[in-house]
């Protein structure tokens, strides 16, 4: 899974918005920028889909800015990958499911299949508030700990 800078972007932003959530005043985009050295006008971008997708909502004026939109518990990363990027897993812009291939290569789609699974779980699992936390469930403490899962490939 190749992840854009635009959903890198979008995924600090809104784990840093989760941790802010407790006391319920919005968030300056500018301090969202400076704090994760995201550039100010492609932040806005980002904001504007998360706040589409219902993640995300902001205010204007002076004691505006932008506050989750739901709990941080209820808001999972693979939430915020799709409300950037839209399905976990597609290949050429087709969701595996719809795929068909022919002859010895009619298994690739269980496999592109197989891929979204796994993707779903672990970015399905995993909530902006487990992240602030830095509590991830067990299932991602798991693969963290295979010493295999830091071998570069």
């Amino acid at each position: 899974m190749r992840v854009s800078a635009k959903t890198d972007y979008a995924l600090r932003a809104a784990v840093e918005l989760a941790a802010a959530a407790g006391d319920g005043t919005p968030v300056k985009g500018e301090r969202l920028a400076t704090s994760q050295s995201i550039p100010l006008r492609f932040l806005e971008n980002i904001l504007l889909q998360m706040r589409h997708a219902g993640l995300i909502e902001s205010r204007r004026g002076a004691d505006g800015g932008y506050k989750l939109a739901k709990p941080p518990e209820e808001i999972t990363l693979a939430d915020v990958i799709r409300a950037i990027d839209g399905p976990l897993a597609g290949v050429s812009g087709v969701r595996p499911e719809a795929l068909g291939f022919n002859g010895v290569a009619e298994p690739m789609r269980d496999v592109w299949i197989a891929v979204r699974a796994s993707l779903r779980g672990v970015l399905e699992q995993v909530t902006l508030a487990e992240v602030v936390a830095g509590e991830l469930p067990a299932n991602v403490r798991t693969l963290v700990a295979d010493e295999d899962a830091w071998v570069p490939h």
